[in-house]
């Protein structure tokens, strides 16, 4: 009995694992959404859902965490050597902070999202850019501004223009962005009619 237990749980943690392991090449959407239909489902609920297209989500996603459902912040050193704590509370797919995902999950009432799911991932990107827009009055199709008040926060994205390292950041999420939207458009027609997925 005890045996079949334990067979139970490997093979459950092999199959999270699979499922939760980092696309063969994060650098084509097609490819990413061929290895991984159901994330091509949840990013276009999300896009439906909150008005931020597909390529702009995965560029975030791309940035932030490489596509690592684990994703962390490296910790800080002491004397360059000695482990220290990290510089914030980022995790998951999206790297969102502790207290912004808090907020996400009260004001959508998602209350059992977790930032180590894709599916919550984009839905948060989308709901956090969908706020940028009503707050700052940018455009959810501008990935250099939407991702600078993504990185910074709605706070001090007024202050961008002095952080060159953000600014370098944002070109490289805009210029991928660009490279996903193209990609998109060869493949999004035939990743829409493949409507046998129910989820």
């Amino acid at each position: 009995m005890k045996s079949s237990k334990v067979n139970l749980l490997i093979f459950i943690l092999f199959l999270l694992a699979g499922c939760s392991s980092i696309p063969s090449n994060t650098s084509d959407s097609c490819s990413i959404f061929k290895e991984r239909y159901l994330w091509y489902k949840h990013a276009k609920k999300s896009e439906q859902k909150w008005g931020t297209p597909i390529y702009i989500q995965l560029a975030i996603i791309k940035w932030e965490s490489g596509f690592d459902w684990l994703a962390k912040p490296p910790r800080q050193k002491i004397f360059k050597v000695i482990p220290y704590k990290r510089p914030s509370s980022s995790f998951g797919y999206s790297q969102a902070v502790k207290g912004t995902w808090e907020q996400y999950k009260k004001e959508t009432g998602n209350k059992v999202a977790t930032r180590a799911r894709f599916k919550d991932s984009v839905d948060f990107i989308g709901w956090y850019t969908k706020k940028t827009k009503n707050i700052l009055n940018i455009s959810q199709k501008d990935a250099f501004k939407q991702y600078i008040a993504y990185h910074e926060g709605w706070g001090n994205y007024k202050y961008y223009k002095k952080n060159e390292k953000v600014i370098n950041l944002a070109k490289r999420v805009e210029k991928q962005s660009s490279i996903y939207k193209k990609q998109l458009s060869q493949c999004d027609r035939r990743l829409s009619k493949n409507k046998y997925i129910i989820f």
